[in-house]
This record gives structure tokens, C-alpha cells and sequence, in this order.
């Protein structure tokens, strides 16, 4: 997860920081059709609302409800069987297409670490000849960013380098990122996952493409990829109203068995009739699946020293910003009740110097650099305040009054600004600035999209997501850090699950997360040895091998800092602090020590890969003699009757 537990004040400067990392600112130094596979499917219609334009579109035509695979991917997926059954064969795996084990690797969230690591891993992975095993590739947040990146190439399992030496490529122009976010922000949802997909786009990954979800698979050479939400509408809810996936042929919840055409999601009945839908691209896609901070209660949950430590590294100005993280930890009641004008000042302060500090990096027209120095010293005069001295006393309304004053004063010398520039592009998009960007940040509006199953007919569907006319995707590791729920049961039969761990939490907190899911729905999942996760949770192995007997898949769980790159415990937690996600944007000495500790993880251990796939191999083709055994003896019953 991105910033997990950071408060608001501090969520922004590190939002700044990523912003300005690359933009300008220095960085620290199966074929699925077994007899007995769930085939049962039906569409159900849904009352029409009165107004079309303001409701989602008809149902009947347009959701898909099955625990089965869809045609498109199941086209798919038999066809990427090809492409494996030949990379098997040259790895010394005997069977035929009907017995190539299904293979997923997972990456977990974790930032920029998850998503360099992850590069890392399937980079080792492609040299060694294992990727084009692999059957699928599922990802939650960071992981996600990395993925986003790859799928922009239609043969980039081929290439991973490619996404590699991107990291330490040229960055993207401000030019580019200001024209996307000008069109972005035409959109009337316009919201902080467009912000907050930019920044990690172009300011991380420093790539910024605009494909549509629905466009990133054109043919089986790479893993099909699962992206992954929650629906935040549910987090206290039912199980199954929680987890979302999100595949290039079709989006829906997992164990709700409930589905949309990608290409659809969102749209209205207006918009799926005329075409005229606003289909996600993946820059949007990021900032949706990585919006941890979009969750109020994990902003409040906030960790002190984490602040401390932000707040020393980040601030660089007098702003009293100090003050109030020392009041935050020393006298957190206090604070409470006006946490609300705290944070927004600081938000639209910071934001409001550090955004005109970008202009100035990249513009050498000396009117404009005048001006914008008089605007952040006018800035600096009138709204470098005190917020603690200044709201503390007073009372509710006396606080909503002064911040309306506030709000209005903090706008005025931008907007001022703004309106003397010359026409042009420099206009236009310093313009996008008051109007859009710090409205949106203010108000902490993050992307929903129309509810496809509002009304939805079904007593089935819990009414957190029937009930509600949009829903809020936002980071899937608020529930469980890895991609299990989509790989598990029989939609996907999965039998190999590659589990890269990259989070920040203590080893095995996603493996025991994704247990206590799959008891809860049911699903097979392998047992795991209590012993193992009370003894080396501190300082784990690099390779666990979690094995599934019938129906569960066997867990291969790979730590990305363990016993073989860490000395002991403490080192684990002095080089996951080293490359934590609550920091600007990684240097590049950081990103490949990243990469390289990722690849290392792999390389050394092929063989115990490769191991386990011949394995899972097995697994198939005895499921599977077991399964024509049956049938034929089935066959021979019914015709001797």
C-alpha cells in the first residue's frame, strides 16, 4: 500500500514529494473446461430508471452472472496455454495442453518498492526462462503501477528490460503531464486518483500512456493481467460485496459472480448506447487501485514517529508545520477536534508553494519567474500561519467562518496570478490549478464510477453495493495486500501461485490474511505451519513452499528482504525502512539496489521453481486422467442402461 496509516497532513507532503521526485525535485541519495467446472451463467435485467442520463445502464443486456470464466478470457487463456505448453517443454515439463499447470505469479502492494521489485522479479524470471509459464499475473497497488507500465507493450513479457531501463530514463515533460491533466480535469468526476494516478505515472514509473483498460491484451503473448480493488462501500460490510477485479474483457466482484464488460465500466445509460463512455485508461487505473489514502479511517490512524520522520525529512520552510505534528503526538485529543482545519491548511499551503515551485523549475521567461516569486512571498506572508493558535479557542461556527475567510484568501493571490498571465498554454494550464486540482484536494474527493448493479434484483447482492448508485474502488490492500481472491476456487483452477511479497508489514501478514478470506468463502487454501509463522516472521526464508494436496494450490511465498540478504532480523527492518513507501521518490542508486535484490531472489532460486511447476504439472495430468476416467466410466453406465 502507498503511505499506509499516514494523516492527512503528512499524506500531502508526501504526495508533493512524488509530484516533484522526477518532476523536479531531487530524490534521497486453464483452458477451463473440465466436466466439472461451475458453468452455470444467466443475465437478469434490472428496473429501468425514470431519468436515463442520470442512471446506470440496463443490466440485462450488459452484466454477466457467473462463477465462470468469460468467453474472452477463456479464449484467451487456452491460447497463452500454447505459449507455455512450448516454454514447459524447453524447461524439461513433460505434459500436453491439456495438462499445462495453471501458473500465477502475485505482486503485492508496497509503493515504489513493490513496483520496482516486482520489475525485478519478472526481469529474472524472463532470463531464466520461467515467465512464459505463467498463466496469469495479478496485482494490488504498487504492484499495479508496475504492471500498468508493462501492459502498455504488447509483447513486454518479451522485453522486460524495457519497463527497466524506463526507471532510469528521461522524465516525462511537464508539458505532457500538464496536457493530460487539462484533459482529465474536462471530465466532470474529475477527482484525486486522476492527481494522484499522474503522479505516480509520470513521476515514478515516468511513463504516461493513455490505453484504455479494455486495450491492453492483443494476443497471448503475455500473462493475462488481474488488477485489483475494494469496494470501499463494503469495508465493514459482507465478504462478498468487498474484493473487485479488473481485466482487460471484464470487471466485477470476485465472489459476487457479477460482471460488467470493461470497456462499460462506469458508462451510463447514455453513454454505452452512443459509445460515448468514459472507459478507464491506465493512468486513471493507478491513482483508482492505489488510493489508500482515500480511506478516512486509515488516515486517522496515523503512526507519530512515521510524522516525526516526514515532517524532518520534507519540510524545509519555516510553516509551522512542526508545531502541529508535536501537538499531533504529544496531545492527539486536542487536536481532534479541529483535525479538519489542520489538515486542509496545510494541504492547499504546501501544495500551493510546491506547484508553483514546478513552474518555476521550468520556465525560463523572466516576467514569470518575477511574478511567481512576488506570489509564493505573498503567500508565505499571509498564510504561514499558526493553525493551532488560531482555531484552538474557537468555536465550531467561529472555525467554519475563519476558514471560509481562509479558503477564499489562500485562492485569491493564485487566481490573481493566473488571470494577468498572457494567453497561451502557460494560462491555461496555471488556470487548472484554482479551478480544479486544489478544489478537488480541499474537498479529499476521490474517483467513484456508476454502480452497475444499483437495484440490482438479486437478494443475493449485499446492500452495501446494491443500494449505492456509485461505487468507490480504491487500494485493495486496505483488506489483503496480494491478489489472492481471484486466484483461488475453480473459475481460474489455479495450481501454482507465485506470491512475491514486497509489503512493508511482517513476513506472512498477506499469507495469513488470504487464509482467513478463503475460510470465510470457503475457498481452497494450503495449510500453513503455525511453528513457521511465530519463529521466522522477524526474519524470514527466502523461498516457503506452502503445498496444496486437491483442490488447493500450492503457495510458493518469496519475502523480498530475508535471511539470504539480511544478516538478522534487524537488518531486515533497517533496509525496509531504507526503501519505505512513505518517502519521495527512490534515487536511482535505491531503484537498483531494489531490482537487483528482486532478481537475486529468483535467480537463486530456479531450480526450486522450476521444481514446483514440474510438480504442479504432475498435479494437472493426474487431476485430469481422473477426471476422463470418470467421464468415460460415466459414459459406459449410461450406455449399458
Amino acid at each position: 500500500m502507498l503511505c499506509a496509516g499516514a494523516s492527512r497532513v503528512s499524506v500531502l507532503l508526501c504526495a508533493c514529494s512524488v509530484m516533484l521526485g522526477t518532476l523536479g525535485q531531487t530524490g534521497d541519495p486453464g483452458d477451463g473446461q473440465t466436466p466439472n467446472a461451475v458453468r452455470t451463467e444467466e443475465r437478469r435485467p434490472t428496473p429501468e430508471t425514470t431519468r436515463e442520463k442520470n442512471s446506470t445502464f440496463s443490466t440485462k443486456d450488459h452484466v454477466r452472472q457467473s462463477q465462470a470464466l468469460s468467453a474472452a478470457e477463456k479464449e484467451f487463456i487456452l491460447n497463452r496455454k500454447r505459449v507455455s505448453l512450448k516454454a514447459l517443454n524447453d524447461l524439461g515439463v513433460k505434459c500436453s495442453l491439456a495438462t499445462v499447470p495453471h501458473i500465477a505469479v502475485l505482486g503485492s502492494g508496497g509503493g515504489q518498492r513493490a513496483a520496482v521489485s516486482l520489475l525485478g522479479s519478472l526481469h529474472q524470471m524472463e532470463k531464466d526462462g520461467l515467465l512464459d509459464s505463467v498463466l496469469y499475473l495479478g496485482g494490488v497497488s504498487g504492484s499495479v503501477w508496475s504492471m500498468a507500465s508493462l501492459y502498455t507493450d504488447p509483447q513486454w513479457s518479451k522485453n522486460v528490460g524495457g519497463a527497466v531501463s524506463r526507471l532510469s530514463g528521461p522524465e516525462i515533460s511537464p508539458e505532457q503531464v500538464l496536457s493530460w491533466l487539462s484533459e482529465a480535469a474536462k471530465d466532470e468526476q474529475f477527482s484525486l486518483s486522476d492527481i494522484w494516478g499522474l503522479l505516480t505515472s509520470a513521476g515514478i514509473m515516468k511513463q504516461l500512456d493513455h490505453q484504455r483498460l479494455s486495450g491492453v491484451v492483443t494476443n497471448a503473448v503475455n500473462p493475462y493481467p488481474i488488477y485489483n480493488a475494494m469496494n470501499q462501500n463494503c469495508l465493514k460490510g459482507p465478504e462478498k460485496g468487498k474484493w473487485f477485479e479488473l481485466t482487460p474483457h471484464e470487471s466485477g466482484f470476485t465472489d459476487l459472480g457479477l460482471f460488467v464488460n470493461s470497456s462499460l465500466l462506469g458508462s451510463r445509460v447514455h453513454e454505452a448506447a452512443s459509445g460515448g463512455q468514459r472507459e478507464m485508461d491506465l493512468v486513471r487505473l493507478q491513482g483508482i487501485v492505489g488510493s489508500v489514502l482515500s480511506d478516512e479511517q486509515t488516515v486517522l490512524n496515523s503512526l507519530p514517529q512515521q510524522l516525526k520522520d516526514l515532517a524532518g525529512a520534507a519540510v524545509t520552510d519555516e510553516n509551522n508545520l512542526l508545531d502541529v505534528i508535536f501537538l499531533w503526538t504529544e496531545a492527539p485529543q486536542q487536536v481532534s477536534g479541529f483535525f479538519q482545519v489542520l489538515d486542509r491548511y496545510a494541504r492547499a499551503y504546501h501544495t500551493l508553494l510546491k506547484v508553483t515551485d514546478i513552474i518555476k523549475r521550468y520556465t525560463k521567461d523572466p516576467k514569470v519567474i518575477s511574478d511567481l516569486n512576488k506570489l509564493q512571498k505573498t503567500m508565505r506572508e499571509n498564510l504561514n500561519l499558526n493553525p493551532a493558535a488560531w482555531f484552538g479557542k474557537k468555536s465550531p461556527k467561529q472555525r467554519k467562518l475563519i476558514l471560509d475567510r481562509w479558503s477564499q484568501k489562500i485562492l485569491e493571490p493564485l487566481q490573481s496570478w493566473s488571470q494577468s498571465l498572457d494567453e497561451g498554454p502557460v494560462k491555461d494550464y496555471v488556470s487548472l490549478l484554482p479551478q480544479k486540482v486544489f478544489p478537488a484536494i480541499g474537498k479529499w474527493e476521490w474517483e467513484t464510477i456508476e454502480n452497475f448493479l444499483f437495484l440490482y434484483p438479486d437478494a443475493s447482492v449485499p446492500s452495501c453495493v446494491r443500494l449505492k448508485q456509485r461505487l468507490q474502488l480504491i487500494d485493495a490492500g486496505l483488506m489483503l495486500n496480494m491478489a489472492f481472491p481471484p486466484l483461488l476456487g475453480e473459475k481460474r483452477e489455479v495450481d501454482l501461485l507465485i506470491a512475491l511479497d514486497y509489503s512493508a508489514s511482517e513476513a506472512f501478514t498477506t499469507l495469513t490474511a488470504a487464509r482467513d478470506y478463503a475460510a470465510k468463502l470457503k475457498k481452497p487454501f494450503p495449510e500453513i505451519d503455525e511453528k513457521i509463522l511465530l519463529e521466522e516472521r522477524d526474519c524470514p526464508k527466502d523461498f516457503y513452499v506452502f503445498e496444496g494436496k486437491e483442490k488447493e494450490p500450492t503457495i510458493v511465498f518469496m519475502p523480498l528482504f530475508n535471511r539470504n540478504n539480511c544478516k538478522d532480523a534487524e537488518e531486515v527492518k533497517t533496509k525496509m525502512a531504507a526503501c519505505s513507501t512513505f518517502q519521495p521518490p527512490f534515487s536511482q542508486e535505491k531503484v537498483e539496489f531494489l531490482l537487483e535484490t528482486a532478481k537475486e531472489n529468483v535467480k537463486r532460486n530456479k531450480e526450486t521453481l522450476l521444481r514446483e511447476i514440474k510438480k504442479a504439472a504432475e498435479r494437472r495430468r493426474s487431476r485430469r486422467s481422473k477426471e476422463v476416467r470418470h467421464l468415460n466410466l460415466k459414459t459406459f453406465t449410461t450406455r449399458r442402461h
